[in-house]
């Protein structure tokens, strides 16, 4: 993996607004892509995957009055960037008109200079497929050698992405940035009664190499996390507290997220439709989303439509402060972008968070765990069992039982249920260990009460 360069990523880009506008777009907008990725797996010792990589590709979106077309290639010899262009051109003849087409306004459009959020790590060239075949070795080895009861495996993965991203707009923007990133994944599996099989995991993920967990020590989590499955079983039904931890409140929040965007609010597909001033969660919760963070999942220094990352407050002390919006469902809204735009490979521009965070309490998860007299703990959800219109969420559950402030068993085989919209406002207690692993961020957090469906 060598190192890309922007500019001449941003020249072809500019290159083929210009092109476009000649030809007669009105308006043209074209991201460029160049990366490479790795990925290896190895089960039992044995290396069962090596995948390896490079790309490099254009994406574009034009307009020819309120008629929009969307092509993309990886063709970039001279005679595919002509047929690119004549296609994207004929296709917006083609399209239907759409009243709130239209690019992003002018006068929001960032000029730079842009921040330096340190996104990309030249090391991440130095993994090779022999350096992380060796890791996934080491990562798995340690999980089968940390406890006899560790039989079997699903295998380590590791991988590596990197890549340089460009977008030139016809409304004057220019810009681009590196990114990488890389991860440990280990998946054992330990033998239970009845011949039923555990299966656990841990991963780590970082932009940058260096900070990644030890492949050891991210199989022996892996195994630990394993084994303290073994001997689970179903609770009767009841109505408990949940304490969700980090890896299981970050998926509520994600489901939160998709409900919080322009584009499910014009739709009416969201039961935060007309919500704005309200409560919508416990006074408890503060989430925002944030781009600009350094080193951070989810950080990028502007957005898909060339407006400068912001910092946007989506949730005050339970009150809805704000919906996430790019240029098009703002417009549908009647309000101006909030920077939270996205653009795919393929030149189509959509609403995206950046990294989305429940701002930590100040209780660790063991305070709140010592807290909760007799609840559930979660550890994983299972299925997808939410409708985004009514808010009624049902997911199957798996975790430890609690009594007396301790984990009591572990637990599996079990379907949690309460509205969405409740069960961010039954939230009572917010933990202050905000896991950044991926760009959704929520710390251990505890619902008072929900319905509990086991024996």
């Amino acid at each position: 993996m060598t190192e890309r360069p922007i500019e001449p990523l941003l020249a072809l880009a500019s290159q083929l607004v210009e092109r476009a506008r000649a030809g007669g777009a009105d308006v043209a907008e074209v991201i460029a892509r160049a990366g490479s990725e790795l990925s290896v797996r190895v089960r039992l010792g044995e290396t069962e995957l090596v995948e390896e990589a490079g790309h490099r590709s254009v994406g574009m979106r034009v307009m020819k009055g309120q008629r929009v077309a969307l092509t993309s290639t990886s063709d970039l010899t001279p005679s595919g960037i002509d047929r690119f262009i004549s296609d994207a051109l004929e296709l917006a003849d083609l399209s239907q008109e759409d009243p709130f087409a239209g690019p992003a306004d002018p006068d929001q459009i960032a000029r730079g200079p842009f921040p330096d959020l340190e996104l990309f790590d030249p090391a991440m060239g130095d993994l090779d497929a022999e350096k992380a075949i060796a890791m996934a070795r080491a990562a798995e080895d340690a999980a089968r050698q940390s406890d006899a009861r560790i039989t079997n495996s699903e295998g380590a993965t590791v991988s590596r992405t990197a890549g340089v991203m460009a977008l030139a707009l016809s409304g004057g923007f220019r810009g681009g940035y590196r990114g990488s990133y890389s991860s440990v994944y280990v998946v054992p599996l330990a033998d239970d009664e009845g011949g039923k099989k555990r299966r656990g995991f841990h991963y780590s993920a970082k932009r940058f190499l260096a900070e990644l967990e030890e492949p050891s020590e991210v199989g022996k989590e892996a195994a630990r996390r394993t084994l303290r499955k073994l001997g689970a079983r179903k609770v009767p039904t009841c109505e408990a507290p949940v304490i969700f931890d980090p890896e299981a409140a970050r998926s509520i929040i994600g489901t939160f997220a998709g409900c919080a965007m322009g584009s499910s609010i014009w739709r009416k597909s969201s039961y935060l439709a007309g919500r704005e001033g309200t409560e919508v969660a416990s006074p408890l919760v503060t989430l925002v989303d944030d781009p600009h963070l350094p080193r951070a999942p989810g950080s990028r220094p502007f957005d898909g439509e060339g407006l400068l990352g912001r910092k946007n407050c989506v949730v005050e002390r339970g009150v809805l402060k704000t919906y996430l919006c790019d240029s098009y469902s703002g417009r549908k809204l009647s309000r101006p972008s909030t920077a939270s735009a996205s653009r795919g490979a393929g030149g189509g521009v959509g609403v995206s968070t950046s990294n989305f965070i429940v701002q930590p309490g100040d209780l660790t998860n063991e305070a709140i765990v010592a807290k909760t007299e007799r609840g559930l703990y979660v550890t994983e959800m299972m299925g997808f069992g939410f409708n985004a219109v009514t808010g009624d969420f049902s997911r199957g559950a798996a975790g430890f039982w609690i009594e007396n402030g301790e984990l009591a068993h572990p637990v599996s085989e079990v379907t949690i249920s309460l509205n969405l919209d409740e069960l961010l406002k039954r939230i009572d207690l917010v933990g202050n260990d905000l896991d950044w692993r991926s760009s959704a961020v929520a710390p251990t957090f505890r619902v008072s009460a929900m319905t509990i469906a086991g024996s």
